[in-house]
């Protein structure tokens, strides 16, 4: 059976190989068999590979999303069935095959395409978690987010225009402006210099921002800081500079901007089974109506991982990259 691993920390393409493991064999009482049909590479198992983000210690198996369909199911298991198509709670999902306890284990509809299923665990509910359980917004009022092109920046667009709110997305990069427009994005800003002042230009100086939305940390950050109102929220969720967040006392002391972190994991060990099954529910119905989407610019099987992986780093990318460990959709 084939499945990924990585030997040390280091350059996520150099220190993971797709290789032969023992058979997985059958389920024992209480567990199920998936037969992975796809899996994202999101930033957070690049992280892990690199020793930046809390994960497995090397040797180890990988792969923190896995969508497939259930294949075998041991005894007790009545929830679940083979022919089933489910989302793996676990974080080793790079594998042909994996053995999952069933209450690890997440059903979704047969209406969910599979490359959808492979990108719910983990952006859909972030986006979701982090527009809700921070700040009571009201319709009609702002959020700003950096990375605004990331999954999660996407999922923060629609999301925030079902409910009313309005968004201000920070890109890198101009050709994306008009691109997350086109998405629903109200306003789109290219980072940099007197980003504040050019926030506060579309916006309207007295239009209040009290959610900041930081995937990025170091002094985009502090940029991101710069455009909020007295009091606001920032919430990071994620470290692409690889550096600490940056809030001066004039944010903290003076204007009373609050700084605050989102992992998903700590909902998920929160929450009841029943709590987790209806977010996700809800999430998979988003998908499906279309009020959540995410582009995909490149599959690959699961033997040409060390290729996902580098194309996964890479910065200019405008959609996620699957590894497609039995072949294709």
């Amino acid at each position: 059976m084939k499945a990924v691993q990585f030997t040390e920390y280091g350059k996520p393409d150099e220190v993971c190989d797709c290789v032969e493991v023992d058979d997985i064999g059958g389920p024992a009482d209480g567990e199920v068999i998936i037969e992975i049909m796809a899996s994202a590479i999101n930033p957070a198992d690049l992280l892990m590979i690199e020793g930046r983000y809390p994960g497995p210690t090397p040797p180890a198996p990988l792969g923190i999303e896995g969508a497939g369909r259930i294949v075998e199911v041991g005894n007790g298991v009545e929830s679940l069935q083979a022919g089933d198509h489910v989302m793996s709670l676990e974080r080793a999902n790079w594998a042909e095959r994996v053995r999952v306890a069933a209450g690890r284990v997440i059903k979704v509809p047969g209406a969910l395409s599979l490359a959808d299923a492979a990108m719910l665990k983990a952006n859909p509910p972030s986006a979701h978690l982090m527009l809700s359980d921070y700040v009571d917004l009201e319709p009609g009022e702002w959020v700003i987010q950096n990375a605004a092109n990331s999954a999660v920046g996407r999922h923060v667009i629609r999301l925030a225009q079902a409910r009313g709110l309005k968004t201000v997305n920070i890109v890198r990069r101009e050709p994306l402006v008009s691109e997350l427009e086109g998405l629903g994005a109200d306003v789109v800003v290219v980072d940099g210099g007197d980003l504040a002042k050019r926030v506060r230009a579309k916006t309207g100086k007295d239009g209040a921002i009290r959610l900041g939305i930081d995937a990025v940390g170091g002094h985009a950050t502090h940029r991101l800081a710069d455009c909020l109102s007295d009091g606001a929220t920032v919430v990071n969720y994620g470290y692409l500079s690889g550096e600490p967040c940056m809030l001066e006392p004039s944010h903290t002391i003076v204007r009373g901007i609050s700084l605050t972190g989102f992992w998903l994991v700590g909902f998920m060990q929160r929450s009841t089974p029943d709590e987790i099954a209806a977010m996700y529910a809800d999430m998979a119905n988003k998908f499906i109506d279309g009020t959540l989407t995410v582009p995909v610019e490149a599959a690959y099987p699961i033997t040409e991982v060390k290729t996902a992986l580098a194309h996964a780093m890479r910065e200019s990318r405008d959609g996620k990259v699957l590894i497609l460990p039995n072949g294709a959709l």
